[in-house]
């Protein structure tokens, strides 16, 4: 029997008489074998460590290549050195494991673990050059880890099944890490929160990059979501309204007028509904107006004019009819309701800042963290993907809200351009029979975030980025996430 089929018939003895199941990714196992595979690739094959990739395997290792036969520890090193890392700086090679695809097995003696079989795919990319990195093959794994003198080696290596492949969908780019990983660096983006929502439920919570230089983002990293505020605010009026407590149509100035604006009779006309709609009149901000104080430019309720100011005269007009501040409404209302922990409108001892991802321009240069003490009802919220994403499933659900209300929300009550009107505190897309999106975008120095949710299909996507010009990943994400109702949202923006 030659060595090879030697080697083949062992294998088939070790799967034949696992008794374990593979290991959860919870089990130390698990973690501990995914450590040493990125140690041996990520820090090793990746960048052309060879001293990193010996460190990793044992004295009697041998690799099996389904094209390139059979090699020693001692050839496999040299061939590595002299073939794909001769000249790193014009040819590079990166294998990336697929995300989900790994199994791993214990192997037992005497009660003992004494080696694990891992198995899996990844996917090679080379790079030529100053060229783009490219997606060239991909193919199966199976590697026999060794628990040789306490510690993990790599022993054997089968990598077979190998064959062409190139980039024809997003599932290399959207759903493995380390493509992923390498996209947001091709575009400059220094962190991306992700959350994807399915049959009507958070389903996936991503972050990418780092929150700060040399900091990676944790999953429950902080963003400043900018205009993603407003439909919080939306939904504190709404959730009042539900409750019998406020009402739509009220005029605000039973709580509150404005100083600038007192001598105006045009400010009687102004509602939560009208407010919601942004058909104020309002300047986005009265600070853009020479005199730096608020004016109306056309009269509430005759058209649209997208205003900051308009939410904050509704926080100013709910506090004082409930003698609370906004931010203390909202926890009763929609924070502690929906298990928004780390959702906050105020900058306090609570806010953790080491989570918290600082915003950068397009040129890589750190904006200062805005810290309000005060709440601003449409602007500067910090939240993570996974509280605005449950946040976004009990919009789309019409949670906590009365039948009625959520059907004025959701009413297409301004029209913005062609298949895209303002309801109460969202935007809607028209996407044809029936069907419709409900979105809202946030942008501000050093943030770029949007949320959208299709309620008929139960789907949905947040983005957060930390960067000025982080907008130009939406589209590829909201294709890929949204399929055939994404590209209608898309078609109707780009008219």
């Amino acid at each position: 029997m030659t060595k090879s089929s030697r080697l083949t018939l062992l294998f088939f003895i070790l799967f034949m008489s696992i008794i374990q199941a593979q290991t959860e990714k919870t089990d130390p196992l698990y973690t501990t074998i995914m450590a040493k595979d990125s140690l041996f690739f990520s820090a090793g094959y990746n960048t052309c460590n060879i001293q990193q990739m010996e460190s990793l395997l044992s004295d009697k290792f041998e690799f099996y290549h389904d094209k390139g036969g059979v090699e020693d520890r001692k050839n496999f090193i040299i061939d590595f050195k002299n073939g794909l890392c001769k000249s790193p700086e014009t040819y590079q090679i990166k294998r990336v494991l697929v995300d989900k695809s790994t199994e791993i097995y214990p192997m037992y003696k005497d009660g003992k673990i004494y080696a694990a079989i891992q198995n899996g795919n990844h996917l090679f990319y080379e790079k030529m050059g100053n060229h783009a990195e490219k997606l060239v093959g991909e193919a199966k794994f199976t590697h026999l880890w060794m628990l040789e003198n306490a510690e993990w080696k790599l022993r054997n290596s089968l990598s077979f099944n190998h064959h062409p492949k190139q980039t024809t969908d997003s599932e290399t780019m959207f759903d493995n890490d380390q493509s992923m990983q390498s996209w947001l660096k091709e575009n400059d983006i220094p962190a991306l929160g992700l959350g994807i929502i399915e049959d009507g439920k958070l389903k996936k919570v991503k972050v990418f990059g780092e929150i700060k230089k040399g900091i990676p983002a944790p999953p429950n990293a902080l963003f400043n979501v900018a205009s993603l505020t407003k439909p919080v605010t939306a939904m504190v009026a709404l959730r009042l309204v539900s409750l019998g407590k406020w009402q739509l149509d009220e005029p605000l100035d039973t709580y509150w007028i404005d100083p600038d604006i007192s001598n105006d009779p045009k400010h009687k006309k102004l509602t939560t509904r009208i407010i919601l709609t942004h058909q104020t009149g309002f300047p986005n901000w009265r600070w853009m107006n020479t005199d730096k104080k608020l004016n109306f430019q056309f009269d509430p309720g005759t058209r649209y004019q997208y205003s900051g100011e308009g939410f904050e005269y509704l926080r100013k007009a709910m506090e004082k009819k409930f003698g609370k501040t906004l931010e203390q409404l909202a926890q009763e209302l929609i924070f502690q309701p929906l298990k928004m922990k780390d959702s906050s409108y105020i900058w306090d001892k609570s806010t953790d800042e080491s989570r918290f991802a600082i915003g950068y321009d397009k040129d890589g240069k750190a904006y200062p963290t805005e810290k309000n003490k005060t709440a601003n009802a449409a602007d500067d919220l910090h939240t993570t993907i996974t509280d605005y994403g449950n946040f976004m499933v009990s919009v789309m659900k019409g949670q906590k809200m009365e039948p009625k209300v959520f059907q004025e929300m959701i009413r297409k009550q301004v029209k913005t351009k062609d298949n895209k009107y303002f309801g109460l505190g969202f935007e809607i897309y028209d996407l044809g029979n029936g069907d419709y999106a409900l979105s809202h975008s946030g942008a501000d120095r050093g943030t770029q975030c949007i949320a959208i949710v299709l309620p008929d299909s139960g789907k949905g996507i947040v983005i957060f980025t930390n960067v000025d010009d982080g907008y130009k990943v939406y589209e590829k994400l909201v294709l890929h996430y949204l399929g055939k109702q994404g590209k209608k949202i898309v078609d109707i923006e780009t008219r």
